[in-house]
């Protein structure tokens, strides 16, 4: 297989190359929604995946997301790790299991053979690590190399989470540290170490599986996961679909160091802006904070944690019991949806 570097065959990649939010919210909110009596959860409350009743499956519940962008790391094997990853990720946010997946791939024509093959199997390795299957998938022939996955899961409908439901009184839980978006264009650039870069890697391909393997059977209230509408964009999504407020306590949000660093350098992704825009007068700041730490909580990450809110006495066994972060809490609605101390 001939050297290839993925990453500059593509404009953004991983989760930033979504479409800007608020582009996104103008398309969707003038058209009228589709209903049935079995659909629980649809696109327009902005859950994870959709949420429909099986006609005979004894209180079971079928979900099912799509998930799929241009390469963020250069490796193809990786690659295919990471995609698969974050669109199993929205399965473990809507509180069920994945069990059968859909390959979604745009190749270029000029790329070796072996390079797809390799995607492939990284997204075979991640499939099979949740316990779920491939069982078929779609190509497109494409100037600019895209994967992911269409995944469907199931839940007892009693136990599906929402990113609606956070009551005052709950802890937000985050499971996994922020700064992949911003140390993606640090590599991209050539300036991020190689320290950093498998401190990214190592985040990106982590299945959420254990994260909700852990809460589970504890008392979550709502649920998404962090992906490229940052922490802000999706805590804002919770929070508003709760008509409640988050507190967020920047100090005890978990980063990864070297992101700060690379953010005071200005190596911020195009979409950190557009969700920054987005959010234009739903976030309050209280008291001082560096530049580079306020970025980090607009970059959109690929593949990243649960955010869980959940009730105080679960919420501090769960931390306890897995050194994930106690971030914030929730409150009555106030002035703004978030607040940042």
């Amino acid at each position: 297989m001939d050297s290839v570097k993925l990453t500059q065959m593509v404009k953004t990649s991983g989760c930033a190359a979504k479409l800007p939010p608020k582009q996104l919210h103008e398309v969707l909110d003038s058209i009228g929604w589709m209903h049935s009596p079995d659909l629980v959860e649809g696109f327009e409350g902005s859950d994870d995946a959709c949420v429909y009743r099986l006609p005979v499956g004894g209180g079971q519940v079928m979900l099912q997301t799509v998930d799929f962008f241009p390469p963020m790391v250069d490796d193809p094997y990786l690659f295919g790790q990471v995609a698969a990853a974050n669109a199993l990720s929205d399965i473990y946010a809507m509180g069920g299991e994945p069990k059968v997946a859909l390959n979604l791939v745009c190749f270029p024509s000029c790329l070796d053979l072996e390079v797809l093959r390799q995607i492939l199997l990284g997204g075979q390795s991640k499939v099979a690590e949740s316990g779920s299957v491939i069982a078929g998938g779609h190509t497109i022939s494409d100037a600019t190399p895209k994967y992911g996955l269409c995944v469907t899961g199931f839940a007892p409908e009693h136990k599906v989470w929402a990113n609606h439901g956070s009551k005052s009184g709950d802890v937000l839980i985050l499971t996994k540290a922020l700064g992949v978006g911003i140390i993606n264009t640090a590599v991209k650039a050539g300036l991020a170490s190689k320290e950093a870069q498998q401190k990214a890697i190592l985040s990106m391909t982590t299945l959420n599986k254990a994260a909700y393997e852990a809460a589970r059977d504890k008392d979550v209230h709502a649920a998404t996961d962090i992906t490229g509408f940052s922490l802000l964009g999706h805590a804002h999504e919770m929070a508003t679909a709760s008509n409640v407020s988050f507190i967020l306590n920047a100090q005890n949000i978990p980063v990864i160091e070297e992101a700060l660093e690379y953010a005071s350098m200005g190596l911020n992704p195009e979409g950190l802006y557009n969700n920054r825009e987005y959010l234009e007068g739903s976030v309050q700041f209280r008291g001082g904070m560096e530049q580079s730490r306020m970025d980090i909580l607009y970059d959109p990450q690929t593949s990243g944690g649960l955010l869980l809110s959940m009730s105080k006495a679960d919420g501090l066994l769960y931390s306890q019991e897995t050194g994930f972060s106690i971030i914030g809490e929730v409150v009555e609605k106030a002035e703004a949806p978030l607040l940042v101390v």
